[in-house]
């Protein structure tokens, strides 16, 4: 039997997290990724994904310490960032930088200290390859700033807003690990030939990048200015519908319920809205979109999805559309490099079988 795309398919046990689909839960570690997400920070759940449990106080300060001090870029990186051109697609110029990384430092096996150093210098990376591409001066990370502060720092070179900082931060706990999704496997399937951490999480930004994964948000803003209107979205989405078009930030291959990342994302959204009529679309679109759904698509379960109001926050902290993806992948690494670390552990390489479907002469 062929399983395309693997579905259904189980190719490993982990005890990262868990995406239960049918109930709408996201575990990290054991905690519902609702329960921690806003009352914990990026380095918290960071810690509790590589080592298994909440850091207390010391452990804590120790370790954001650690992540700070990883900030910085090599000058031989920064030469290449400013060296690649500008029409270079953003996902290629990080994926460039990320794999120049890739010295002796970071051999198999793969280690918390590898994946400290990508994670802190992932944002360094984003940050200067924007400005760059913005033609503006690189920003040197401040060493007072925690990493989702420094992060909107490093791309604006203003102190972020209490607000804008805890609104990007909720949206990069809930999007730093989800399972065995395409990125994530990507990264699997390198560890598992024993390459290093740097080509592995490469890999993943390769899969990263596409439209299907990490572009999403993209689309949501574009479908959200095209309707412009209340009053034109029911005719907007009937339109899509009827022709068969996909909606942007609907649906999920995993979820059959709401997914709960929205669900945190929409309360985000509530409390920072400084753009009223911007959220009031997106809520007002939401509620219409599922309405349609379900009568142009009767028995199937399809909701709001992560990327909908992923979208929402970015607008409502003023974040270019061009961040989204590289954004999402400044979290996504912690997960990358989690399951990189599990899979050195008890490694089998990945090899699945093809049917042939050719012809024979």
């Amino acid at each position: 039997m062929v399983h395309k795309g693997l579905k259904n398919v189980v190719a490993t046990e982990t005890s990262i997290s868990l995406v239960d689909g049918d109930n709408g839960h996201l575990i990290y570690r054991g905690y519902d990724v609702k329960d921690i997400v806003l009352n914990r920070s990026f380095e918290e759940v960071t810690y509790l994904l590589w080592y298994g449990y909440l850091p207390n106080e010391h452990e804590k300060t120790e370790f954001s310490t650690l992540l700070k001090i990883n900030r910085h870029l090599p000058p031989y990186v920064s030469q290449i960032i400013q060296a690649l051109p500008n029409d270079m697609e953003i996902m290629n110029q990080i994926q460039t930088a990320i794999a120049a990384l890739g010295t002796s430092k970071f051999k198999w096996k793969p280690s918390i200290e590898q994946a400290i150093r990508l994670t802190a210098v992932i944002p360094t990376i984003t940050a200067a390859i924007y400005r760059k591409m913005s033609e503006k001066e690189a920003i040197q990370p401040n060493m007072a700033l925690n990493h989702v502060e420094n992060y909107l720092y490093m791309l604006t070179g203003d102190v972020p807003s209490f607000a804008h900082t805890k609104a990007l931060e909720a949206y990069m706990i809930l999007t730093m690990e989800h399972g065995m999704n395409a990125s994530t496997f990507a990264s699997r399937v390198v560890s598992s030939t024993e390459s290093d951490i740097v080509s592995a999480v490469t890999g993943a930004i390769g899969a990263m990048k596409g439209p299907l994964h990490g572009g999403a948000p993209t689309g949501v803003i574009d479908m959200l200015n095209e309707i412009k209107e209340k009053e034109n979205a029911e005719t907007w989405i009937r339109r899509k519908l009827e022709n068969e078009e996909y909606l942007m930030g609907f649906g999920h291959r995993v979820y059959k319920t709401r997914d709960p990342r929205a669900v945190v994302l929409s309360t985000i959204c509530k409390q920072i809205g400084q753009d009223d009529t911007w959220l009031n679309l997106a809520n007002y679109v939401e509620e219409k979109a599922i309405q349609l759904l379900k009568e142009y698509k009767p028995g199937r379960e399809l909701y709001t999805n992560v990327e909908f109001y992923a979208a929402a926050v970015m607008r409502a902290i003023d974040m270019s559309p061009n961040l989204f993806t590289p954004t999402f992948t400044v979290s996504r690494m912690v997960g990358w490099t989690a399951h990189v670390i599990e899979q050195s552990k008890d490694n089998t390489i990945f090899r699945p079988e093809a049917k042939y479907v050719g012809t024979y002469h």
